[in-house]
């Protein structure tokens, strides 16, 4: 998704050093990088977890009003939609999911939909065959095994076709106010963009990241590491020049440090363009999303 730049920048102060394309790096960032990469004295753990924390401060400013972005009413619909949102956006699942649970709003009745009707429904998410089957197979298993209500712990969830641990954390988190992690492809690129972990095994990302932050802070960290991933840290150009964390990234400078032009890759809200929901909370600043059909930006 293309966007152009925002009709305002963001509300935090750039480090002084981040001018032109040609700036050097804001001090703090080269000294971890240099610490990083082993040409300077190595960060220490706990230099490193200081550093963590202060970035999740830093992100709590800057996304106060961080989400999840999906569109969801109840414990059932969130658990549908992040399995539906499984190889495409949030957004695209956002579109669908109102005519789904229209369709279908209970377990019960997910568990009885005719597999041809389920899969059209479903069909702007892709791989939507594959879906329809873990749709059906979730929906009979918490029909017939939790008395048609979405169970409150992850070893209960991880047992329903389709959820692994991402999906039941994200439930969890944001059903049952229970803290997880959930490392999706933003939150795995930037805790390793951080320096927080090398790992790459999901469930290794999980384990480090929890032993940096305490527990209370694992769901809306998730929320706003994956907000910045989406917004300003994008994975082939980050817009570095634009990024308010950029003193304590050792990654500064592997995206566009001009300032100006960095402001023109930032996304949603941030980019002056409609978010992925399109019912956001109240306290979102964007735009909601458009529904199905209708034209957006790209």
């Amino acid at each position: 998704m293309g966007e152009q730049a925002p009709a305002e920048a963001s509300g935090k102060a750039r480090p002084a050093s981040q001018g032109k394309a040609s700036a050097k790096k804001p001090k703090a960032a080269t000294a971890v990088a240099a610490g990083a990469s082993g040409k300077g004295k190595p960060e220490s753990r706990l230099a490193m977890i200081r550093r963590a924390r202060r970035i999740n401060r830093e992100l709590a400013e800057v996304y106060p009003y961080a989400h999840p972005e999906l569109d969801f009413r109840n414990s059932f619909e969130l658990l549908v939609a992040t399995v539906l949102s499984a190889q495409t956006t949030d957004l695209r699942v956002n579109q669908t999911t109102p005519a789904l649970f229209a369709a279908y709003p209970t377990p019960e009745d997910m568990a009885a939909a005719d597999p041809e009707r389920l899969e059209e429904l479903i069909r702007p998410t892709g791989f939507f065959r594959m879906k329809a089957k873990s749709l059906l197979g979730l929906s009979q298993a918490l029909r017939d095994r939790f008395d048609g209500e979405v169970p409150g712990r992850l070893e209960d969830l991880v047992t329903l076709p389709g959820v692994g641990r991402k999906t039941a954390n994200v439930v969890l988190g944001n059903a049952f106010g229970v803290p997880g992690i959930t490392v999706d492809t933003h939150f795995g690129r930037l805790v390793r963009r951080f320096k927080w972990t090398e790992q790459q095994d999901p469930e290794k990302v999980e384990a480090e990241i929890c032993g940096i932050f305490p527990k209370s802070d694992w769901t809306m960290l998730s929320h706003r590491v994956v907000f910045h991933g989406r917004r300003i840290c994008h994975a082939r150009n980050p817009a570095c020049g634009a990024c308010p964390i950029a003193p304590l990234c050792p990654a500064y400078g592997e995206g566009e440090t001009d300032p100006e032009k960095a402001k023109k890759l930032l996304k949603y809200e941030k980019g002056g363009y409609p978010g992925q929901r399109l019912s956001p909370p109240p306290d979102y600043p964007g735009l909601p999303a458009p529904p199905l059909g209708a034209r957006t930006e790209s």
